[in-house]
């Protein structure tokens, strides 16, 4: 296990605490990175139906999972083996039975079948018909969705986990490196894909990394005011300029970054956009300290980058930590009108003050700790628009993460 059992304890009391703040006696947990949390479980095996039930009154959650899978549940939490129970195989992808017709069985059997049951039904791995079955299978149940209550208890981090988003951090700044030395005339957008992802799983001298739960984004040219289009196989000319955003990720755990460059040269409408963004985002860091609200965070980007003429309608950042695909955010703050949360220390966020116009667009972002005074940095890249010259490896990129003064 990743944590000492001691750590997974005082996860499964929090979210009891939760639970019984909210009046639920049993949560059906299917959000693969709150299974994590919770017990450490870590294979991949989402793509079948999996959960693990937490019980107001029972010290050990139980794990129901694809029976080819229960081992992977043994070798990776800390639940004795009378919590971990397989569904057999003839469940899997079958018109006619369903495992959550298992999971029903089961809380019947324990005597959990009549009560108050807590369901992630936002969860991207809980479909309407795992809604329909459970139902169906405990029809003395009250059933209300809790799609975020795990994720609420994760938001502030441990020690530990915060190591382990240094890591990532350190991992993200190698992918970063890789992918602006792989960038150059004639170079297609896959080859750089393809040298971040090496970098990403590579990790650095001292540990490995992880998968990301995100594929490495990286649009060009016009294509710079979509942010979430992926690669294709064209090939980069002189002057190019693309924006970056991939991650870096150790345990699971996840730090993200966003930067801009060009290949020789950048329009001159990329500097002064890039200017704004940087100005942006080092006012916003200037100012965020414990006690301020997510909603005041943005406040102080959208008054700066407002003093040169611009606007940003989406938000400025979310949470992050441990994820799994689809997606690195936790699902819970957001740096945006509206959301009062109060940011607390070991609190840990994608700061994202990217500016997408119609036919451009820049994005220079941070992943940040709050700490007891303020927020620091969980990576080091230079905070500017970087210019590759073309046959020529990013050296000066690294160079000046080495010698950079950051918080």
């Amino acid at each position: 296990m990743l944590f000492e059992k001691d750590e997974y304890l005082m996860r499964m009391n929090q979210t009891k605490m939760k639970m019984m703040e909210y009046g639920i006696e049993v949560l059906l947990v299917s959000n693969p990175s709150n299974m994590y949390y919770l017990t450490g479980y870590n294979a991949w095996s989402f793509y079948v139906h999996q959960m693990v039930i937490v019980m107001i009154d029972e010290d050990q959650p139980l794990w129901i999972g694809r029976e080819m899978d229960a081992h992977s549940a043994v070798v990776t939490t800390w639940l004795d083996d009378d919590h971990i129970i397989p569904y057999p195989d003839e469940f899997v992808q079958s018109t006619i039975k369903h495992p959550m017709d298992f999971a029903a069985n089961i809380l019947t059997e324990i005597g959990q079948g009549n009560r108050k049951i807590g369901l992630e039904m936002d969860a991207f791995y809980f479909t309407a018909m795992c809604y329909e079955r459970i139902q169906a299978g405990l029809p003395n149940a009250e059933f209300r969705n809790f799609s975020t209550l795990v994720n609420w208890v994760r938001l502030v981090k441990s020690d530990a986990e915060i190591e382990c988003m240094y890591r990532a951090g350190r991992i993200l700044e190698n992918a970063m490196q890789a992918g602006f030395d792989t960038v150059d005339v004639g170079v297609r957008e896959n080859e750089v894909a393809a040298a971040i992802t090496n970098a990403q799983i590579l990790g650095t001298k001292e540990f490995g990394g992880d998968y990301t739960s995100i594929v490495p984004m990286i649009p060009a040219n016009e294509n710079t005011a979509t942010p979430h289009l992926t690669w294709t196989d064209r090939k980069y000319n002189y002057g190019d300029f693309l924006t970056v955003e991939i991650a870096g990720a150790y345990m699971r755990y996840h730090t993200p970054m966003a930067r801009t460059m060009a290949i020789g040269q950048a329009p001159e409408k990329m500097y002064d956009l890039s200017e704004t963004v940087v100005e942006g985002i080092e006012t916003t860091m200037d100012a965020i300290k414990p006690g301020m609200t997510a909603e005041e965070v943005e406040n102080v980007w959208s008054r700066t980058i407002a003093r040169r003429g611009y606007f940003k309608e989406s938000r400025l950042g979310y949470s992050i930590g441990l994820s799994y695909p689809p997606d690195w955010g936790e699902h819970t703050v957001s740096f945006r009108k509206g959301d009062h949360t109060i940011l607390q220390p070991n609190m840990t966020f994608h700061l994202m003050p990217g500016i997408w116009l119609d036919d451009h667009g820049v994005e220079i972002t941070e992943s940040i700790r709050i700490t007891e005074n303020g927020c620091e940095l969980l990576s080091h890249v230079p905070r500017e628009m970087y210019i590759k010259e073309p046959g020529v490896l990013g050296d000066g990129f690294a160079e000046s993460r080495m010698n950079a003064n950051y918080r």
